[in-house]
């Protein structure tokens, strides 16, 4: 324990706080859609590494890492699979679910997107998503609470349990008070920080290596091509970036669509960099530091090779650099959750429109401490698994049933609510039984699961019609002029 780490620690959480209380105050008269998506007023930079910095949580410094240290060169493909799921992303579905979500009765949540996309009178499809939200960002929180629990006692020696608390109340301070905007812009200060702590540990690290530094014996290590279920699954991993909320939210607060595409190269940027040095990292921690146990187990490569190698107030700064990669995908997670629940089920079916802008942000704070409890008895559970599973399980929920939905409904006129429904439900459904049932396959749930919600999606769709309007609307979201 340095001193000099535990007070940079302190003054970074300090600092992340004060950026929810200034929002508090400077939104404090603000609405719904001001707390849940900021007004639409997000720039080019504070939108992609707000999109970055909430996608990659501690898995990308501890997770990722540590699975190629382990694993070797085949973990590559994760890595490979997400820079071109994030870069088509950005490129084919960004600037469409933007206009769509504006034209689609100017929707600031994804639940409300897909049922006023589809004109539809009935709650089931918001009820469902709300459903599927608060479900998978449960364990994606606790992924991210038992990230900061892991760093904090490493850093401070403080009893696991008892940082995982502290981490909550922090990350639920500022995502409590500011809402949509502290979240991104402590998302982009944080994105800042993961991408110079990634970019400046292997550098050195490199630097340190000697002729002497002991050789990986394993010889399956580098095989690229040794497995082809870990090629198949690795490239999986990219799907999911279609269908996850907390992400693509991000695109339909961006404030026109001159400031989206600059959004775009830097988010893209940003990514391939990271999940570039957080390989690089694994590598380089299996030849530095040999194979370890107890760093396999606690997923402490980052960790380890940043106290090797720097001194205290540097290591303490790019050891924050994990819990801003905690932070930032905890806060977007519970934002997502807060407004599923308080614009999509609340306030259309609980309280029938009669609920006001300042109910309406109370009752998602509600939903912000409760989530962030039920994640906070999951990380602290006895057999939660490590970050790297809680993340996978996640991630494929979401990509599996909002994947394919979110895709046909801007590039499919023909696509209709009861395929909507059925693309859901089927993708979770197949992606959660394929984890009780089939992980003995060595596939990835991911894929099963987006082939199956897309597949329900279609035949649902070909048995059904999307209706006249609902055509139209489709028709006026692809021709209206860009803003």
């Amino acid at each position: 324990m340095q001193i000099s780490e535990i007070i940079v620690f302190v003054l970074y959480l300090t600092f992340m706080l004060g950026v929810g209380v200034f929002f508090f105050i400077k939104d404090r008269n603000g609405g719904e859609k001001t707390y849940f998506l900021g007004d639409r007023k997000m720039g080019a930079w504070v939108s992609a590494l707000s999109t970055g910095a909430s996608d990659m949580s501690a898995w990308v410094l501890m997770g990722l890492p540590t699975a190629i240290y382990l694993k070797g060169f085949g973990e590559i493909w994760i890595p490979v699979g997400l820079a071109i799921g994030l870069t088509c992303c950005w490129i084919f579905e960004a600037p469409r679910l933007r206009r769509f979500s504006i034209v689609s009765g100017d929707a600031i949540t994804i639940p409300q997107y897909l049922s006023n996309r589809f004109l539809a009178k009935s709650k089931a499809l918001q009820v469902i998503c709300a459903a599927v939200f608060l479900f998978a960002y449960t364990i994606y929180t606790a992924a991210s609470i038992k990230g900061c629990g892991i760093i904090f006692g490493k850093v401070v020696g403080m009893d696991p349990t008892c940082a995982m608390w502290l981490a909550v109340l922090i990350i639920v301070g500022y995502t409590f008070l500011g809402g949509f905007s502290a979240v991104c812009w402590t998302d982009f200060f944080q994105g800042l920080l993961i991408l110079g702590a990634l970019f400046l540990a292997p550098i050195f690290a490199c630097f340190m290596l000697e002729p002497s530094s002991q050789s990986i014996s394993d010889p399956n290590y580098w095989n690229l091509f040794g497995d082809w279920r870990k090629i198949v699954s690795g490239l999986a991993w990219g799907l999911g970036y279609f269908g996850m909320p907390h992400i693509i939210i991000r695109f339909m607060s961006i404030k026109s669509q001159n400031e989206l595409k600059k959004s775009a190269v830097i988010g893209v940027s940003w990514t391939v960099l990271v999940l570039l040095f957080a390989t690089i990292i694994g590598i380089i921690g299996r030849v530095k530091l040999g194979l370890n146990d107890e760093i396999a187990q606690n997923e402490l490569v980052f960790v380890q090779m940043v106290r090797m190698i720097f001194p205290g107030i540097l290591s303490g700064i790019l050891l924050s650099a994990v819990l801003a990669a905690s932070m930032s995908t905890a806060d977007s997670q519970l934002l997502s959750a807060s407004s599923a629940f308080s614009s999509d089920v609340y306030k259309p079916v609980i309280r029938r429109h009669r609920a006001g802008d300042r109910e309406l942000m109370w009752v998602g704070r509600i939903v912000v401490l409760a989530v962030a409890a039920c994640a906070f008895l999951l990380a602290t559970g006895p057999n939660t698994g490590s970050i790297m599973d809680l993340v996978t399980n996640a991630w494929g929920v979401f990509g599996a049933s909002f994947g394919p939905t979110i895709l046909l409904s801007l590039f499919w006129r023909r696509f209709s609510f009861a395929g909507a429904v059925a693309g859901i439900v089927m993708g979770a459904a197949v992606d959660i039984a394929w984890i009780f049932f089939m992980t003995q396959t060595g596939i990835y749930e991911l894929a099963p699961g987006f082939l199956a919600g897309l597949t329900a999606a279609v035949v649902v769709s070909l048995l059904t019609k999307p209706g006249e309007e609902v055509e139209k609307l489709f028709d006026e979201a692809v021709n209206i002029e860009p803003f």
